[in-house]
């Protein structure tokens, strides 16, 4: 998947559905039917608002005054690929299937990735949304509203 300029949000539901295998008929929720995925472009992944500089990232060590606290922005720059690891996670269920489905998930800053010898398919059942304009039907005037059929 290309993550270039698609929001972050929408991006990780897709990511967390091809994951888990909701996409096939076969998707039974307790057992493992997912894909595996690559992400490329992460850099450039959107974020909405003004969540570029107020949403923070946190970790915390373990120690007393041990929580880090990094903007968006800084994240982007020094750890793009978490962004996408953090959204993906937190849509995931927390348990043991999970984790084996996360393993998974391959995330990379740039569009190169050493997964070309396992030929990775665009993803087709969510293709970006294009902005051409539908035809009008044969004999139907721009502005008349169309008949539902």
């Amino acid at each position: 998947m290309d993550a270039a300029d698609q929001p972050l949000g929408r991006l990780a539901v897709k990511i967390a559905d091809r994951l888990r295998g909701k996409h096939k008929p076969t998707y039974t929720p307790h057992v493992d039917t997912g894909d595996f995925v690559v992400v490329i472009n992460a850099r450039s992944v959107k974020l909405t608002g003004k969540k570029n500089d107020q949403k923070i990232y946190t970790d915390y060590s373990g120690y007393r005054h041990g929580l880090k606290e990094i903007k968006a922005s800084v994240m982007r720059e020094r750890n793009p690929e978490r962004m996408i690891y953090d959204a993906v996670k937190r849509m995931l269920p927390k348990n043991r299937l999970m984790r084996e489905v996360f393993q998974r998930l391959k995330v990379y800053a740039e569009d190169k990735h050493p997964h070309a010898g396992q030929s990775p398919a665009r993803d087709a059942t969510h293709p970006p949304a294009s902005p051409v304009a539908k035809p009008l039907r044969a004999g139907s005037v721009a502005g008349e509203p169309q008949p539902l059929v």
